[in-house]
């Protein structure tokens, strides 16, 4: 940040997740860097298992939170740990890693969390601060809610984030429903109502999202609402499921299409591809591309019947690979996979889909997060041993593949860059052989081919343009080409109510 201007803050909050946050603060950094305001994004807390590997002040690396990854490359600016400064990572429903400055803080995990609140907020504080002083203008993201009342004593997501930043400059605040789900002028006035008094009066304006139809017919609602509240309607943002950037809860948005038709092809043709979706699903931003690919319908599978006619199959990475193993057995998903395999259909597992595919896998520590059981056989696809150990590995890497043996071929010395973040280590059975098709740029195997089973410890294939065009012979718009679209979007639709959230 340059001269003596004070930084400025505009606060996006929700009345609820999924009320389109992550997406409406995209914009906005897109918004205001293409007008020469030097931006950044920031989020307290996230909760989420969506992560992407970026530097860390000591010269290795940490991760954040997807969306707050994607924010930044939005608004122009490199991707910090200060952007997310804690990530709580869901093991199973009643644990979380707890990821502080992009680093697993094992000690904070085994606190209660009212406890273990205090020293969260005061390293949100501190990456809140670092930025403000950087930068002209800060993004904030709130979580949920700001009307959490339960909450609001400890609340420095939403609320006290709001006054560390006030403290340092001007503060405005949008507050984005979404119309889709019903009762939006309800939440809208509900929320305005129990916002703390200090905080009120910063709001500028209520943005609604999700809407289809006409716009006008919202008439008299907006008017009604701000001579209730005072607060003007920003903006309406219509019903656009084609933006192409992951919703930081992606599959909770489109559970309800799992058998639906995803892309352009529509109908009961084109390539049927399955991705496994075990309770610990993690990484799952990395397939969003495939969503948007004309000629490919995407499905979630949660069962031996959801594999049925797949063309691929993918094990995605896990959260909880032990615990999940375990599920996929349950479903007689491990049954549905071999015979998937047996017949010569390619599979392709990625991190904790990776561990699965092989031998055994063992968890003598605890490292894994399921916390189920200390070691179990794999899928026996591959003749892969994974045993979990601390640290975790976080590493960017742009790899090349070596000759791949069909049905994989057309990857044969394709360039692609991803991003590692896993706990285990994994070596081939003793005597056993299969083809390492992907090193990482220590040397060390980070990919292994089988026959039709690829596996790789790379996460973010799909991201990458040559492998669409060689296996899906599709193309898809640019990250800029959607960064761009998004920012015309809120400029179309907000119009004035971008002028006084910015003034």
């Amino acid at each position: 940040m340059t001269g003596a201007r004070r930084p400025r803050t505009l606060v996006v909050w929700g009345t609820s997740s999924g009320a389109g946050k992550s997406l409406l603060a995209t914009a906005l950094c897109r918004w205001a860097a293409r007008r020469g305001i030097d931006v950044a994004p920031y989020k307290a807390q996230n909760m989420s298992n969506n992560a992407r590997v970026v530097p860390h002040p000591d010269g290795g690396s940490g991760e954040i939170g997807s969306a707050q990854y994607w924010q930044a490359l939005a608004a122009r600016v490199p991707p910090t740990v200060d952007m997310n400064p804690v990530l709580l990572k869901p093991e199973r429903d009643t644990a979380s890693q707890v990821v502080v400055h992009g680093r697993v803080a094992p000690a904070l995990a085994a606190q209660p969390w009212r406890e273990r609140s205090a020293e969260l907020a005061a390293a949100a504080r501190a990456s809140l601060a670092r930025l403000l002083a950087r930068h002209e203008l800060v993004v904030v993201e709130g979580a949920g809610s700001p009307a959490e009342i339960n909450l609001a004593d400890c609340d420095y997501v939403n609320l006290d984030a709001a006054r560390w930043a006030r403290a340092a400059g001007p503060l405005r605040a949008l507050l984005v429903c979404d119309i889709d789900r019903g009762g939006a002028f309800a939440h809208l006035y509900g929320t305005w109502r129990l916002l703390p008094d200090d905080l009120r009066g910063h709001l500028a304006g209520f943005v609604l999202n999700k809407f289809r139809g006409d716009a006008a017919l919202l008439a008299p609602g907006p008017q009604q609402l701000e001579a209730l509240t005072g607060v003007p309607l920003a903006g309406v943002l219509p019903m656009w499921r084609d933006h192409g950037l992951p919703d930081e809860d992606a599959l909770a948005e489109h559970d309800g299409a799992a058998h639906r038709p995803s892309g352009g092809s529509g109908g009961s043709g084109g390539l049927r591809i399955a991705v496994v979706a075990a309770p610990g699903l993690s990484n799952l931003d990395e397939f969003e591309p495939l969503r948007h690919l004309s000629g490919v319908r995407l499905r979630w599978a949660r069962s031996a019947a959801d594999l049925a006619g797949a063309e691929l199959v993918v094990l995605p990475g896990s959260k909880a690979t032990l615990a999940d193993l375990a599920w996929l057995r349950a479903q007689r998903l491990d049954v549905a996979i071999a015979a998937h395999a047996a017949a010569g259909r390619p599979l392709l597992g990625v991190c904790g889909g990776l561990q699965m595919l092989g031998h055994t896998l063992h968890d003598p520590d605890g490292v894994d997060g399921g916390g189920a059981v200390a070691a179990a056989p794999g899928l026996g696809l591959l003749p892969l041993v994974t045993r979990f150990a601390a640290p975790k590995r976080l590493s960017r890497q742009r790899a090349r593949f070596t000759p791949l043996a069909p049905p994989w071929q057309a990857l044969s010395g394709v360039e692609v860059e991803g991003y590692e973040i896993r706990c285990g280590r994994t070596d081939i059975v003793a005597g056993a052989a299969a083809d390492v098709i992907l090193h990482a740029s220590d040397g060390s195997p980070i990919g292994w081919q089988r026959g039709p089973v690829l596996a790789l410890y790379l996460h973010g294939l799909f991201e990458t343009p040559e492998v669409i065009g060689r296996l899906f012979g599709g193309n898809l718009p640019s990250l800029e080409q959607r960064l761009e679209a998004l920012a015309d979007a809120v400029e179309r639709h907000l119009g004035v109510g971008l002028a006084r959230a910015f003034e």
